[in-house]
C-alpha cells in the first residue's frame, strides 16, 4: 500500500507547476521579451551602444527625444539593415566612411547595397527627422553584432535651436558641438530644442533650467538617468530666446544659477562652460551666476566670453550660424574645451 502524498508537498508541486505554465503562457504569448543576447542586432543588444539620452525602455524600439542622438556598433558579415518603423530622415556610416543620408525611408533599409568584404565591420547612425525610432539590425545568417571601438569622454552640449544645427546643412551633424566631439575624439550630446529658453514661461517656451534632468524636452516625466553616462564638460549656450518671452534679468540669473546646481550634481566631475549667447543677451546674469558658483566652491566652471566670435557672413539670418558659422565656433571653442579635458 503507497503512502499518500504530503499536502503540503502536493500544494507547491501545484503552484510550481502552474507559475512555469504562466511564464511559458507569456512568452509564447508576445510577453516581456527576455534580456537579449550580445550580438543579436536586437534593440536591447549589449553590442549596440547609444550616444545621447535614448528611451530603451520598451526592448523593441528606442527612440531619440533630443537632438543629435546617434547608436554605434561593429558587425560581422557583409551586409547590415536597420528596421524603420515608419518614415524617416537619417544619416549611416559604414566602416568610418561618409555618412550617407537616407531620406523618407521605412522598413527594413539596406545600409550596404554593395556588399562588403568578409570580415568585421563598423556602423553609426544618426537620426536626423521624421519618426525617428530604431527598432534594431539584420545581419547575414550567422553573423552578429561585436562591442565597437567608442571614444573615450564624452562632451555634452546644453542649448536651443543654436545648438541643434537649425538652419546648417545637416542640423545637428553640422553643428558646433557635433563638430567638436568629432575633432576632439570624445563622444558627443546635444541636449537641445529648437526655440527653448532657459526659463519656462507662461506662454509656452520649453525651459531647460527645468527640463535638463529629464528623458524628453517636451515632458514633465520620467527624468534622465545621469548613471547612463558622465559628461566629462558641459557647455552651456542658453538666453537667446528668453528675451523675447519676457524673462527679466533677476529672473533669468536666479535660473542660471539652478542650472548650474542641476548640471553640478548630475555630473560631479565634470567642467562646465557657460557661454556667453551670441546675440550678448543676459550677458551680466550669465557672468554673476558662474561667479556666485565659483565663489560658492565650484571650482570646475568658466564663463566663455564669446564676443566677436561670429560675423555676417557666418549667418543664415541674424541668429542663426551657417555651416561656415559652425566651424567659426568650432574653431575657437574646441581648444578651450580640450584645455580643461584633453583631446
Amino acid at each position: 500500500m503507497q503512502t499518500p502524498p504530503h499536502p503540503r508537498r502536493t500544494l507547491s508541486a501545484l503552484l510550481t507547476a502552474a507559475l512555469v505554465a504562466a511564464l511559458l503562457s507569456l512568452s509564447w504569448a508576445g510577453g516581456s521579451p527576455a534580456r537579449a543576447a550580445a550580438g543579436d542586432g536586437s534593440v536591447s543588444d549589449p553590442d549596440i551602444v547609444y550616444a545621447g539620452r535614448w528611451d530603451t525602455s520598451s526592448g523593441t524600439a528606442a527612440v531619440p527625444h533630443w537632438s543629435g542622438a546617434y547608436l554605434q556598433t561593429a558587425f560581422t558579415g557583409t551586409t547590415v539593415k536597420v528596421r524603420a518603423r515608419d518614415a524617416v530622415n537619417f544619416y549611416a556610416s559604414v566602416d568610418g566612411g561618409p555618412d550617407v543620408f537616407h531620406a523618407g525611408v521605412r522598413g527594413t533599409v539596406n545600409l550596404t547595397p554593395h556588399p562588403l568584404s568578409p570580415g568585421t565591420h563598423s556602423l553609426r547612425i544618426s537620426y536626423r527627422s521624421g519618426d525617428t525610432v530604431f527598432q534594431g539590425l539584420v545581419l547575414d545568417s550567422g553573423a552578429r553584432t561585436v562591442a565597437p571601438a567608442v571614444p573615450s569622454g564624452l562632451v555634452e552640449f546644453v542649448g536651443d535651436s543654436i545648438t541643434v544645427g537649425t538652419t546648417s546643412s545637416q542640423n545637428a551633424r553640422t553643428a558646433y558641438g557635433w563638430l567638436i566631439g568629432e575633432r576632439l575624439g570624445t563622444e558627443h550630446t546635444q541636449v537641445a530644442q529648437g526655440g527653448a529658453c532657459l526659463v519656462a514661461t507662461a506662454d509656452g517656451c520649453v525651459g531647460l533650467e527645468q527640463q535638463f534632468g529629464r528623458l524628453n524636452p517636451n515632458s514633465p516625466t520620467p527624468d534622465w538617468d545621469f548613471s547612463r553616462y558622465q559628461a566629462n564638460a558641459v557647455v552651456i549656450n542658453l538666453g537667446t530666446n528668453d528675451v523675447g518671452h519676457g524673462v527679466g534679468s533677476t529672473q533669468f540669473q536666479s535660473a542660471y544659477s539652478s542650472l548650474l546646481r542641476r548640471v553640478r550634481a548630475a555630473y560631479p566631475r565634470a567642467w562646465i562652460f557657460a557661454l556667453e549667447t551670441f546675440r550678448g543677451r543676459y550677458v551680466p546674469q550669465t557672468e554673476a551666476a558662474v561667479q556666485a558658483a565659483v565663489d560658492g566652491g565650484d571650482s570646475r566652471l568658466s564663463f566663455v566670453d564669446t564676443t566677436g566670435w561670429l560675423g555676417s557672413g557666418d549667418l543664415t539670418d541674424s541668429v542663426h550660424p551657417n555651416d561656415q558659422g559652425h566651424r567659426v565656433i568650432a574653431d575657437r571653442l574646441a581648444p578651450i574645451i580640450a584645455a580643461r579635458i584633453g583631446g
